[in-house]
């Protein structure tokens, strides 16, 4: 096993990490409260004792983690479903590049699709802006989270983009673990699934071949997840409509907030879409690309497969006929959803600050479920 001290400031828990920095977080009142939604037929203490008996990471992910997305779906959404899974390789390990619209579900979902169907599952980059407390950090590096690190200077940036794209290659290249990493940095606020050229330059740094090779070796995989209901969808219009007027700042605790919102909020159908790892005569089209090019050739095959994966619901049809005051999609759903759906808006317009321009708000929250379409239509896919 390869040497990876050096990368003590970003990987994941071990065992006997992890387990310890369970038993610390036992008795804090959030897994109480936890419990009783995880585990509705046990006493409140349950989830506590069971973090106190846990010998491995394998243990917190199958007894809790899996549980808890299970109970997810089963209180919060109305259908779950997956496809493609034979696009999964089972004799190599693979870097997992999926759109990103939830903090904690979207890696929990892809994580949950591996155990049903017996693959191992993958490690997680996640933003150390979310790490905002003790206990969220042993929960989440419990889970095996890679800490991307985030508000730092240009130059810590580029030594820690480095020292990441070297573990992620590693750990794929000495078929250690699969990762799972998002598209982006941050979640898709605006319904567009786009890749960050950044982060493919971030993935190549780490390269001793040749641009084709470095690619290759890192067999990536789009991953596509849809939700009929998007998470915080009122928070991220939000933000999008105070952003064009000003610098955003988060609020105390906001990032937690949208944590819990995620999984609280209802969601409707969840679909995720495993699409085909990228092919070798794709990546050697890109390498014979120049300079920033090569990484633009690489993120239009990832767009490609992540906006054809995303499953559209009748949401985001309603929400394209609203915007654009049409009946284009009116044979997708009935004079009910749509008044349901009309309904369903305004309420969320409703939690926000009165004085924010309700106009504004209203169109970019639709635009935010409608706005896949767009994307479908952009790539000349079916709607």
């Amino acid at each position: 096993m390869a040497d990876m001290s050096e990368f003590e400031s970003i990987s994941p828990y071990n065992d006997e990490e992890a387990c310890a920095a369970l038993k610390m977080v036992a008795d804090h009142p959030f897994v109480a409260q936890a419990s009783k939604f995880i585990f509705p037929d046990e006493e409140a203490s349950y989830l506590g004792q069971l973090f106190k008996s846990l010998n491995s990471i394998d243990e917190f992910q199958t007894l809790v983690m899996a549980r808890m997305v299970d109970r997810v779906i089963a209180t919060t959404g109305h259908s779950f479903s997956y496809d493609k899974i034979s696009n999964i390789p089972t004799d190599r390990k693979f870097l997992a590049m999926s759109n990103h619209r939830d903090i904690i579900l979207d890696p929990a979902i892809v994580q949950t699709v591996l155990w049903r169907n017996g693959y191992p599952m993958t490690e997680i980059c996640v933003g150390s802006n979310l790490l905002t407390n003790k206990f969220i950090e042993a929960l989440i590096r419990s889970n095996r989270m890679i800490k991307v690190v985030r508000g730092i200077s240009a130059r810590e940036l580029y030594l820690c983009s480095q020292l990441l794209s070297k573990y992620i290659r590693q750990r794929i290249t000495n078929d250690e673990s699969s990762v799972w990493l998002a598209q982006r940095q941050g979640r898709t606020k605006n319904g567009l699934d786009i890749t960050e050229q950044g982060l493919l330059k971030m993935l190549d740094m780490s390269g001793q071949a040749d641009f084709k090779t470095n690619f290759q070796e890192l067999n990536i995989i789009p991953m596509s997840i849809s939700y009929e209901y998007e998470p915080c969808d009122i928070a991220k219009a939000r933000e999008l409509l105070i952003s064009r007027e000003q610098k955003y700042v988060k609020g105390p605790n906001e990032d937690f907030m949208s944590i819990i919102t995620g999984i609280t909020q209802q969601k409707g159908n969840i679909h995720l879409n495993i699409g085909k790892p990228l092919a070798p005569e794709e990546l050697a089209a890109a390498a014979i690309c120049d300079k920033n090019d090569r990484y633009q050739s690489i993120r239009h095959a990832i767009d490609l497969r992540i906006i054809d994966g995303y499953k559209i619901w009748k949401t985001s049809y309603m929400a394209y006929d609203l915007r654009n005051h049409s009946h284009r999609f009116a044979d997708r759903y009935s004079a009910e959803d749509m008044e349901a759906f009309k309904a369903y808006v305004e309420k969320q317009l409703d939690l926000v600050e009165p004085e924010l321009d309700r106009n504004e708000l209203r169109y970019i929250f639709l635009s935010i479920y409608s706005n896949p379409i767009v994307s479908k239509e952009l790539f000349a896919f079916e709607v």
